[in-house]
């Protein structure tokens, strides 16, 4: 469950005032996907950060049940002079889960080879989202963040990743941020379109994306 109450967000940009929502009140219930589509700048990871408690609102606050994750694919608190094996076993005891079932999960799934035991600093930007991903998807939580994690790797690793989140996500929920509208299309069930400060809840997610490509349309022929 996520409850958005009275949620307002700015931040000043370029000596500009930017606001990504102004006033949002919304009740997301458990087991919902909720898909955040708006343009490039529109404000969707910086709400994704706010639901995952890494950035405050500048009003209003955002109530969750459950354990939260970080955004999926997110490695930006990873050591980068630890093994990907070390940051795995260090993520494991934060959480409390078992260190070896999760170190084995995220070898197999991530399929990064000998880079496993190697320093993150050596990663690729790919292979640190990879080896980001396979660790968010071996802890159960409650509710997944996604910012468009499965748009790395290849077409083989986009498919195993998109299958592995949508049966993560069956029993749970989840907020995903992608450009990808097939994407959003397949792994949400509702959406929250973001344009100029405001938001719209659709409770399909057919009827957000329609919403979306026709702000999309308008933007482009001006």
């Amino acid at each position: 469950m996520i409850e958005f109450r009275n949620l307002t967000k700015r931040y000043v940009t370029n000596g500009k005032v930017k606001t990504v929502v102004n006033g949002l009140s919304l009740h997301i219930a458990e087991k919902r996907s909720l898909g955040l589509l708006g343009r490039n700048g529109a404000g969707k990871s910086t709400l994704l950060r706010m639901i995952a408690g890494s950035s405050e609102p500048t009003e209003g606050e955002i109530i969750s049940q459950g354990l939260v994750s970080w955004p999926v694919g997110f490695a930006g608190s990873f050591h980068g002079d630890l093994t990907g094996l070390q940051n795995c076993r260090f993520v494991a005891r934060i959480y409390g889960v078992d260190t070896d079932e999760l170190v084995d999960f995220a070898e197999e799934f991530c399929d990064i080879g000998q880079h496993f035991r190697l320093p993150l600093r050596t990663y690729s930007s790919g292979m640190r989202s990879r080896l980001a991903f396979a660790i968010s998807m071996g802890i159960q939580f409650d509710i997944y963040l996604v910012d468009e994690i499965t748009a790395v790797g290849d077409a083989s690793f986009r498919q195993n990743a998109d299958k592995l989140f949508k049966a993560r996500t069956q029993n749970v929920g989840a907020v995903v941020c992608s450009h990808s509208m097939a994407q959003v299309r397949n792994l949400c069930d509702c959406g929250l379109v973001l344009n100029e400060g405001e938001a719209w809840f659709h409770d399909n997610v057919d009827d957000a994306i329609a919403h979306h490509q026709e702000n999309m349309a308008r933007l482009a022929a001006k």
